[in-house]
């Protein structure tokens, strides 16, 4: 079974109309949106109905919490004053642009998706979550400490455990017995569709891959495919110059910062 796992589009059309038109040739099995739909660009409603209107399985991000329920706080951490100021720009506009109906279903999202696989005698989980099973807005970056990114999947009863909100993709296979009895954990941050922050622009999302012989004792059982696609990023940074928006947040998606 193939899985399409996507997030973090941060109203950004242009993005996620050719994410749908790249991942539509790799013909996956499912498909699943991990969240931030809204924030950061002049589209939020598009967005929302895009999805919408495909029926696609998506669960809420710390920046659709914070709109569904019409706060000033999207829950995000802003390393400085500036980016601080930015956000609340951000925020504002588009609390003020969402309409009732796209903000309802913000509001009814669910916190986590859980999927299990019954292979090879094997009980596989798959949770889906935006930041952390433990809150919408942690941060699970790549250098966390393996002993706490075990915890934390060990806690969720998680095999596979796919979340975003850092926009900077990455996996890591994590052993959580000794070697006589093996069982492998996965960790998947699926990046960012429409707001990537790890220096390259193009969009990204990923393609996880569970076949008859996947196995939590076999760590190469499961796979991560990372898969990067162009998109007319002018244009959705000339729509973020030409709003109230920042024009920072023009620059970030040029650079992919």
């Amino acid at each position: 079974m193939k899985i399409a796992l996507f997030s973090d589009i941060h109203a950004n059309l242009p993005a996620l109309e050719a994410f749908f038109k790249d991942m539509e040739t790799k013909k996956p099995d499912a498909i699943y949106c991990l969240g931030d739909l809204v924030g950061y660009n002049i589209w939020p409603n598009e967005v929302v109905n895009e999805i919408r209107k495909r029926g696609v399985p998506t669960i809420a991000g710390n920046y659709d919490f914070g709109i569904g329920r019409t706060s000033d706080d999207c829950g995000c951490a802003y390393k400085t004053d500036d980016e601080k100021a930015m956000g609340k720009i951000s925020i504002a506009y588009t609390n003020q642009v969402v309409k009732d109906d796209e903000r309802s279903y913000l509001r009814t999202l669910p916190a986590h998706i859980r999927v299990e696989f019954q292979l090879n005698s094997d009980k596989l989980n798959l949770l889906l979550v935006h930041g952390s099973p433990r809150k919408i807005n942690e941060y699970l970056f790549e250098d966390r400490d393996e002993k706490s990114m075990l915890r934390i999947m060990e806690q969720a009863d998680a095999d596979v455990m796919c979340f975003g909100h850092t926009h900077k993709p990455y996996h890591r296979v994590l052993p959580s017995s000794d070697a006589e009895n093996a069982h492998y954990r996965h960790a998947v941050n699926i990046g960012s569709v429409g707001k990537p922050k790890d220096g390259d622009p193009r969009g990204c999302y990923v393609l996880l891959t569970i076949d008859p012989e996947s196995s939590i004792t076999n760590k190469n059982s499961i796979s991560a495919e990372f898969i990067r696609f162009e998109y007319d990023i002018e244009k959705a940074a000339k729509a973020v110059e030409d709003s109230p928006l920042p024009n920072e947040y023009a620059e970030m998606l040029r650079k992919g910062k």
